[in-house]
């Protein structure tokens, strides 16, 4: 589902994800080299906190800035192209499930529109929204749909304009996230929840296959991780950073002092991911017999935390990989783990076409 696309008349293919969070911005462009894939250029740039606040642009002036300063210092390679496609945060999409009698394409336009405006706090005429068809059971057909306010995505657009850059397209976090990090080959039957860790929220995804059909949030970041050893270990903000990533909990069957710190933040992670799936399951209408769970997003990273949540979990856990359903034949880019989790959500975005443009 593309959500939102505008029409460029241009016969280049070639464009790049834009990932913008509250408190940074990641750059990623693929393209192909015969059937191979290959990273043209990627960067991440961090943003003063408050100029973005829960995906709503404060600080116009300084985000455009940030944004002008990557496109331009991305590497390995520089960018070709100045089509984005650009993310869209969970928080200010409205995702929804719905059925309706079956009927063409053509004469659902009208029947989902209205379900839409039902569904949602806004009139129709206030969001923009897309949807596409699922799978048919038994004389009815299900709908997959999604919708934000016309007012936060013309904000968006405005500002990627103003930064020197052609919108090509507009995407939730959520269909990113599964198009980078769960394989093609998977099922409909097959289960997954990608859990988020980013800088000031956790966010879940309950994805069937490939479609993203439930999304969430908790408060819990790798911020708060930050700001609770700091507080329990009387820390600057600094030393406990520091802290946090060089030793993380690793070795938690000792006297581990970030862990006792941090332990009451990352039992609620497990209560909350657990609560999740059974919420899912209880109003599903699928039989849901395998669920599996992929760590994502840079607070995914804490050294030793997916050690810590496995015997704690009902389900299969891994840490996610981005690189899941592209082709770099001998030549995987040299792109750290630790990096990499930053990007799926930058890299799904890349990926949305089947074909990003040759490589020059």
């Amino acid at each position: 589902m593309a959500f939102w696309n505008k029409k460029i008349i241009n016969l280049e293919n070639k464009y790049f994800g834009l990932d913008i969070s509250d408190l940074s911005v990641k750059i990623f462009q693929l393209e192909k080299n015969g059937r191979e894939d290959v990273v043209r250029s990627f960067g991440v740039k961090e943003i003063p906190l408050g100029c973005i606040e829960n995906g709503k642009i404060i600080n116009r002036e300084k985000v455009i800035e940030i944004i002008k300063n990557l496109f331009a210092t991305a590497g390995p390679e520089k960018i070709n192209t100045k089509k984005v496609i650009c993310s869209l945060p969970e928080s200010k999409v409205f995702l929804h499930a719905i059925t309706i009698p079956k009927m063409s394409e053509e004469e659902a336009v009208e029947a989902v529109k209205w379900e839409i405006e039902a569904s949602i706090p806004l009139s129709v005429d206030q969001v923009y929204y897309d949807w596409q068809f699922l799978e048919e059971k038994e004389g009815k057909q299900n709908v997959l749909t999604s919708a934000t306010a016309k007012e936060f995505v013309d904000e968006i657009c405005a500002v990627l304009e103003e930064s020197g850059l052609e919108v090509y397209g507009l995407e939730m976090e959520s269909i990113a996230l599964a198009r980078s990090l769960v394989a093609k080959v998977s099922q409909s039957e097959e289960i997954f929840l990608l859990v988020d860790i980013g800088a000031t929220k956790t966010s879940f995804t309950i994805s069937e296959g490939n479609i993203p059909y439930f999304t969430s949030s908790i408060p819990f970041s790798s911020s708060s991780i930050t700001e609770e050893i700091a507080s329990r270990l009387a820390l600057q903000k600094e030393e406990a950073q520091n802290l946090k990533i060089t030793q993380g909990i690793e070795n938690s069957s000792g006297n581990n002092s970030i862990l006792n710190a941090i332990s009451p933040l990352l039992e609620n992670l497990s209560v909350e991911i657990e609560k999740t799936i059974d919420f899912y399951q209880s109003m599903s209408k699928n039989n849901i017999k395998k669920v599996k769970i992929i760590l994502t997003g840079g607070g995914a990273n804490l050294k030793g935390l997916l050690e810590y949540l496995k015997p704690k979990l009902s389900y299969e856990i891994v840490l996610g990989d981005a690189w899941t359903n592209l082709n770099f034949g001998k030549k995987i880019p040299s792109i750290k783990q630790a990096e990499l989790t930053r990007y799926a959500v930058s890299v799904g975005l890349a990926m949305r076409g089947a074909d990003y443009g040759n490589k020059t």
